[in-house]
């Protein structure tokens, strides 16, 4: 099985593309140019980017993960100088050429930080219940030590998003609007990113800038939420999909759409709280379906099952359906966002095309038994049997 770094170094090959099954124009071009999860892809098309103002000598805690590579490739191929901080554990020597220093958030273990400035600052804090206590001691020791606080946030601080259009100015939680949260327990996913938000402006005050992604997707992703889809359609044969193909939204953001830009708003010295969402005016189910749909060439139909129908067999949203999440009350506007702001301040988007083939390439750069077991989905089983029982409900 491939590493993370071998993925991230060599992205794929246009003969791995077509054994996948893949109608990529890159691949049927003959050219080894254009690889799938590189700047280069033919299937990109994003807005001009500007280069670099400056020069910055950047800090990225973590690096390793889902999104850190990204990020440390882009901010390299920038031409900045990068720091990675972490407990060197998953990956040491990922990036030949990149400083790491050693330390541990979890058990407060932050000697490494003390005594070094940097322009700017990138916090990936993963998804714990202890991320307010993360940001809290990181960004405390390095208030006087670098000039920018980037914190990568999520969708999943939202109180409510009945509003639509949303905004990224809607009501956040906290502790005392927290369903199923009581004191003395673990946080929740969205209250503890809510409360390390705070931790990082508490710390950096108006030099903090705050970066919300919804579901992020793409080439590296191991939750296989997004992944399920380009996998399932692939397979072809009746696919299910899920409630209204028209009215039900979509918006999630590549996760190098995500990691670029948080690299450019740190050159940008851009400060204030962001969705990173897209595209800008979102699709719709139908949209996105059939555009994944349209990078491969399996024979495939589709029947559309209403949420109701799934519900009573046990099909739910980012469950066995995965990305699909429909407008019920208090989630109208979940992927209605205005980007406006965002767009502005230079996010930009990749092609779904692009995202879906460069997922289905990471999907089948996996070994046998992780492309068999995803880890999100219905499984092929549930979906026959949902289908089955449509299909008699009809007749």
């Amino acid at each position: 099985m491939p590493t993370r770094r071998d993925f991230l170094k060599t992205a794929t090959t246009a003969g791995g593309a077509a054994a996948a099954g893949l109608a990529w124009p890159g691949a049927l071009a003959g050219s080894g140019a254009g690889l799938p999860g590189s700047s280069s892809s033919p299937l990109v098309l994003p807005r001009p980017v500007a280069p670099p103002a400056r020069r910055l000598r950047l800090l990225i805690l973590g690096g390793t993960g889902f999104i850190g590579p990204h990020q440390v490739r882009y901010a390299v191929e920038r031409g900045h100088d990068v720091t990675i901080f972490n407990r060197g554990q998953s990956a040491p020597g990922m990036f030949p050429g990149v400083e790491e220093l050693t330390g541990d958030r979890a058990a407060g273990e932050l000697d490494a930080l003390r005594g070094r400035t940097w322009d700017a600052v990138i916090d990936n804090s993963a998804a714990r219940s202890d991320a307010p206590d993360w940001v809290r001691d990181s960004a405390g020791l390095l208030r006087g030590q670098a000039d920018q606080y980037l914190f990568i946030s999520t969708r999943s601080v939202f109180a409510d998003l009945s509003q639509v259009p949303a905004t990224v100015d809607a009501p956040v939680l906290t502790r005392e609007t927290t369903r199923n949260w009581s004191e003395g327990q673990p946080y929740t996913y969205g209250l503890a990113k809510a409360l390390a938000e705070q931790e990082a402006v508490a710390a950096f005050g108006a030099r903090t800038t705050i970066v919300r992604p919804g579901l992020i997707v793409g080439p590296g992703d191991d939750t296989d939420r997004f992944t399920y889809w380009p996998v399932r359609i692939e397979r072809g044969g009746e696919i299910l999909a899920p409630g209204n193909p028209d009215e039900d939204r979509i918006q999630v953001i590549d996760v190098r759409d995500l990691c670029e830009w948080a690299v450019r708003l740190c050159e940008d010295r851009t400060y204030g709280t962001f969705m990173a969402v897209g595209p800008e005016n979102g699709r719709s189910m139908a949209e996105f379906l059939y555009g994944i749909a349209a990078v491969t060439t399996t024979p495939l139909s589709w029947t559309w099952v209403p949420r109701e129908f799934l519900a009573e067999h046990g099909f739910r949203p980012y469950q066995e359906m995965p990305v699909w999440r429909p407008p019920t009350p208090g989630f109208e506007g979940f992927a209605r966002f205005d980007l406006s702001r965002e767009v502005a301040a230079g996010l930009t988007f990749r092609s779904l095309a692009d995202t879906a083939v460069a997922t289905l390439a990471f999907h089948h750069a996996r070994d046998a038994e992780r492309r068999a077991t995803l880890r999100a989905g219905a499984t092929a089983e549930a979906e026959v049997r949902v289908l089955e029982a449509w299909h008699r409900a009809r007749s």
